[in-house]
């Protein structure tokens, strides 16, 4: 006969046995020890919870150590934190299932920037695994643009930056002060290339068309020169009027036309003056219907014809004279 367990035995038989001695031994906490449900808090707590994995990198693929997380639950409270370890690892255990807020407090070096927040859901199981990838600090570029003799700020230059791999520009324009600024993105921790070009000059300077090379950084600042010439004045070409040909001043009345000085062709040089003639009489007549000239412009030729009527009348005096005294002589001879 097959005898039940004590579990099952109802209360009558177990105050018997307690009295004949026969299961004396039984203990009572086996008869009453609760088995294990579904429901169970230990069971809860193996099967329901997760954890998050963490693996820290830069763009260039190095690992980072050194990074400060900090994880939230739905209502903001934090409920771990941690920093990678030399492997750029972190990992967050025993968290209850659900969705949870990660946020990077800081990427534990001087040229990584942190990332944006992420939301993380945690699932039961060993843990979540997650992969950060923190970018390079920008560089601050400056550029300085200046006339190249004196060195004042110019205002209004339009420079173009371009990455020397190609892409975008960044177009600036300077200010008053002459300065322009932006930030650069950086790829590498050595930095990366970019070309400054010049694609309008300030009012009255020439354009540098020289493109400006230089290496932008991460999370350094970089200034770039851009000098420009100003522009040369033009000489301006003096304007000459016209040449006017001269104006003839027309003859007025009391002007008289040069007397001729030729003798007439009607009076013949070998006439003979009349003793009575004198220097006034052998003066050239004036012609008729001119008025009488005051001037002194014709008097050296008017004394110079004088002069020479005065010789020819003295020459011609000279020979009657002797005409008549070889007459008188001839007479004289004969009446003897």
């Amino acid at each position: 006969m097959r005898t039940r367990s004590s579990r099952y035995l109802p209360v009558a038989a177990l105050t018997v046995a307690a009295v004949t001695g026969t299961l004396a031994s039984a203990p009572a906490a086996v008869a009453h020890a609760p088995e294990p449900t579904p429901t169970s808090p230990v069971l809860r707590n193996m099967t329901e919870t997760g954890g998050v994995q963490i693996l820290k990198k830069d763009t260039g693929g190095d690992l980072l150590a050194g990074a400060s997380f900090s994880l939230l639950d739905s209502t903001g409270k934090e409920v771990a934190n941690g920093k990678t370890d030399a492997e750029g690892t972190l990992v967050f255990k025993g968290l209850e299932a659900g969705v949870y807020r990660l946020k990077e407090t800081s990427s534990g070096t001087q040229i990584h920037d942190v990332v944006p927040d992420q939301d993380v859901i945690v699932t039961p199981g060993n843990g979540t695994p997650l992969t950060v990838i923190d970018p390079f600090k920008p560089a601050e570029v400056t550029v300085k643009k200046t006339d190249k003799a004196t060195g004042q700020p110019l205002a209004g230059a339009v420079i173009n930056i371009t990455p020397a791999t190609g892409g975008d520009p960044v177009t600036l324009t300077t200010g008053k002060d002459g300065i322009a600024k932006a930030k650069l993105p950086v790829s590498s921790r050595n930095g990366t290339k970019y070309t400054a070009t010049e694609t309008k000059a300030p009012e009255g300077y020439q354009l540098d068309a020289k493109p400006k090379d230089f290496t932008a950084k991460p999370g350094a600042p970089e200034t770039v020169t851009v000098a420009d010439t100003k522009k040369e004045e033009p000489t301006p070409t003096p304007t000459i009027p016209p040449t006017k040909p001269p104006t003839t001043p027309p003859v007025t009345p009391t002007q008289k036309p040069t007397p001729d000085t030729k003798p007439s062709a009607s009076t013949p040089a070998s006439a003979t003056p009349t003793p009575d003639e004198t220097a006034s009489s052998t003066t050239a007549p004036t012609p008729e219907g001119s008025l009488a000239h005051t001037g002194a412009d014709a008097t050296p030729w008017l004394l110079g014809g004088a002069g020479l009527l005065l010789a020819a009348g003295g020459g011609a005096l000279l020979v009657t004279r002797r005409r008549r005294t070889d007459d008188a002589d001839h007479d004289g001879s004969a009446e003897s």
